[in-house]
């Protein structure tokens, strides 16, 4: 059994990449929230790995986390839910975000990833629920919130800092504080500017004031 490769990622597809280690190119199959979490062509990637067979033959499906793996094979102890379905719901729900449902018992969600019915929804969620434990993916969804309201803060103070530092900029070339700060809110500021762009989009704003 294989249980992860650890290689180059050296081709992406929609739902198949290959990683390449040791000289063999792998290939897998792999849900969407996979595909937005690798990195970039040529670079490492570790993928934990499943190896499924089927009438259609062998073939892997891999996870970014062990985590990941052992909710794809929970799913598939769900009647009715093979490799491709099990994949699908990976890809319409994150594996937190599928968890959230299940405990929550929302198979509405669920049931909106390609060929899951509401039936197959309502039994994951039936057959599942108790597998789960409700706290720790609370837990987990409330961390998760925590770190974006963390991001989103360090950003607005940060665009708030640039701001500031630009205004000061151009008191000190001779434009009043009114004129300067009117000049730098008409600026969309985003998070990555800089003090100089924001400074020179001010200028601009000034001529026509």
């Amino acid at each position: 059994m294989i249980s992860f490769i650890h290689g180059k990622l050296a081709e992406i597809q929609d739902g198949f990449i290959v990683v390449e280690a040791s000289g063999v190119g792998y290939g897998i199959r792999v849900p969407a929230t996979v595909i937005s979490g690798l990195p970039s062509m040529g670079e490492e990637v570790k993928i934990y790995t499943y190896f499924s067979l089927n009438q259609n033959g062998v073939e892997l499906c891999g996870f970014l986390t062990p985590e990941d793996r052992e909710m794809f094979t929970m799913l598939l102890s769900v009647s009715g839910v093979g490799p491709k379905a099990a994949l699908g719901i990976l890809s319409a729900l994150s594996p937190d975000d599928l968890r959230m449902a299940i405990v929550t018992g929302d198979s509405k969600s669920i049931s909106k990833a390609p060929g899951v019915g509401t039936k197959t929804a309502q039994r994951i969620v039936l057959d599942l629920k108790d597998k789960l434990d409700a706290t720790e993916v609370f837990s987990t969804a409330m961390d998760r919130g925590s770190e974006k309201n963390s991001a989103l803060a360090n950003s607005t103070l940060g665009m708030r800092s640039a701001q500031r530092e630009a205004i000061e900029a151009l008191v000190a070339l001779g434009y009043s504080e009114l004129e300067a700060g009117r000049a730098v809110k008409k600026v969309e500021i985003t998070a990555d500017m800089t003090v100089d762009q924001i400074l020179k989009l001010s200028l601009k704003n000034l001529s026509f004031l």
